[in-house]
Parts: structure tokens; C-alpha cells; sequence
């Protein structure tokens, strides 16, 4: 496991899903945990042998105030994980309501956002952020209209901070997950959606948010010093095209007869 010993860390979104997990993993590499998220992250702090801070992303003196306490109590901070999101409203793009767009922005953009502008005054040479984008942000996605714009938002927002931080010796990427295995993915009428998502993928089942964690822990440790600037696919090789078994269903519905998979792995 790539060592992260007395790196001071700071993730948001870090009581449930893909924060919970990181803060565990990174607990064990050895670093000083702050989980932040307005849900209560008191129990996963204390199982990581950190420190939880109430804090709602979407509001910038909350967020300036968390980077000011993580470091107050540790002296530094050397890794920034801007996790914390929101799925927002979904719908066609011309039923997009003024209100739920500012909602989804202020969270997982702005969120983002502040992360950068307020950790970086408290941040070391050689420090790392990461910011959750979304496999969407790189794609369209049918009535996901405020989520992909705002992930790809962070998208922009990480290559644009790479390039300016990096004088500083700070190194911005992102991650890109698909559909992971976390409450947000069991909304209520979830279920046909999810088989739909996993089928279009090579590997045909849900990432696990320990799956993203190793990642995060990856760009947040120096094994990664030479990687910036980038937006990485956690996609189970949804991004790389149409899955095997998808085709052999569109090929089913055109043609009226089944595609022979296995002739043409042979």
C-alpha cells in the first residue's frame, strides 16, 4: 500500500459512499484524516482516527473554514479530496427549473471550487487534490442534464487548476466514476436503469467505492508525482465503447436473430 504516513488529508462528502471508503483506506496508509460532509461524519472520523467537520460545500465560509481548521490542528494540509456532490433534479434539459440548476452548481461545482481556493494557502510542495467528476462529465447522459453539466464543469476546473498549481508543486486531477455501488445508485425506480448502465459496460457489474478509494489513494500518494491534470476514468470500460453483450443485443433487435458471441471470440 503506497504510503500516505502523516500526510494530512481533508475529504469531503466523508461520512457515506466513496468518502467513507477513502477515509478508512487513507487511515490506514498512515494519514491524518479530516472528514467534512453536512451529513454526520462523527463515526467515521473516530474509526479513522480523525477529525469531523460539519461543513456544507456549497458555502464558501463554511468550506474556508474547514481548510482553516484541518490545518490548524495539523499544522499543513497535503491532500484535498472535493468529493462531496449531489445528483440534482434529472429531466429533459429544456424542463431545467433556474433553482434546481443553482442547486447542483452550488454543491458539486462550486464545492469544488472552494476546496481549491482554500486549501491551497494551507498546502505543502508536493500536495495532491482530487476531484470527484463523473463519467458523465466527459459524455452526454439523457435527462442528467445538471449533473453532467456540473461534472463537466469539474473537469475544466481540474485542468485549469493543474496547469496554475503546478509552479506551486501541487498536482490537481480527477476521477470519473460511472455508476458505483453507493446509496446514490438505489434512488426509488433505479433498479432497470442500473441493469441498463452495467450492460453497457465491459466489466458488467457496479464499481465499489473501495475501488475508487485505491484510485484516490493512487493520485493522492508521491507514486503519482509525474500525473496532473488529469480526469481518469473509473468506468469499468464504459468509456472505451459499446460492451460485447450490448452489441449482441442491438445486433438481436436489427437483425431478428441472436448474435453467435462465442464464434467471434474464437
Amino acid at each position: 500500500m503506497f504510503s500516505l504516513k502523516d500526510k494530512v488529508s481533508v475529504i469531503t462528502g466523508g461520512a457515506s459512499g466513496l468518502g467513507k471508503a477513502t477515509a478508512e483506506r487513507f487511515a490506514k496508509a498512515g494519514a491524518k484524516v479530516v472528514v467534512a460532509d453536512i451529513q454526520d461524519g462523527e463515526s467515521v472520523a473516530k474509526s479513522a482516527g480523525g477529525m469531523y467537520v460539519k461543513t456544507d460545500v456549497s458555502k464558501e465560509k463554511e468550506v474556508k473554514a474547514l481548510m482553516e481548521k484541518a490545518a490548524g490542528k495539523f499544522g499543513k494540509i497535503d491532500i484535498v479530496i472535493n468529493n462531496a456532490g449531489i445528483e440534482g433534479t434529472t429531466g429533459m434539459v429544456t424542463d431545467i427549473k433556474e433553482e434546481d440548476l443553482d442547486s447542483g452548481i452550488n454543491v458539486n461545482l462550486k464545492g469544488v471550487l472552494w476546496g481549491i481556493k482554500h486549501a491551497v494557502p494551507h498546502m505543502t510542495v508536493g500536495g495532491s487534490i482530487v476531484n470527484t467528476a463523473s463519467y458523465a462529465g466527459a459524455f452526454g447522459t439523457p435527462t442528467y442534464g445538471i449533473y453532467v453539466i456540473t461534472k463537466a464543469s469539474i473537469i475544466a476546473l481540474t485542468k485549469t487548476a493543474a496547469l496554475e498549481l503546478a509552479p506551486m508543486g501541487i498536482r490537481v486531477n480527477a476521477i470519473c466514476p460511472s455508476t458505483m455501488d453507493t446509496p446514490m445508485a438505489y434512488v426509488e425506480g433505479a433498479e432497470i436503469e442500473l441493469k441498463v448502465s452495467t450492460m453497457l459496460q465491459a466489466i458488467e457489474r457496479l464499481g465499489t467505492p473501495e475501488e475508487a478509494a485505491a484510485l484516490f489513494h493512487f493520485l493522492a500518494a508521491e507514486e503519482s508525482a509525474f500525473i496532473t491534470g488529469q480526469a481518469i476514468m473509473l468506468d469499468g470500460g464504459l468509456s472505451a465503447g459499446p460492451a460485447l453483450g450490448m452489441v449482441g443485443v442491438l445486433y438481436e433487435k436489427a437483425m431478428g436473430e441472436p448474435l453467435d458471441l462465442e464464434s467471434m471470440k474464437k
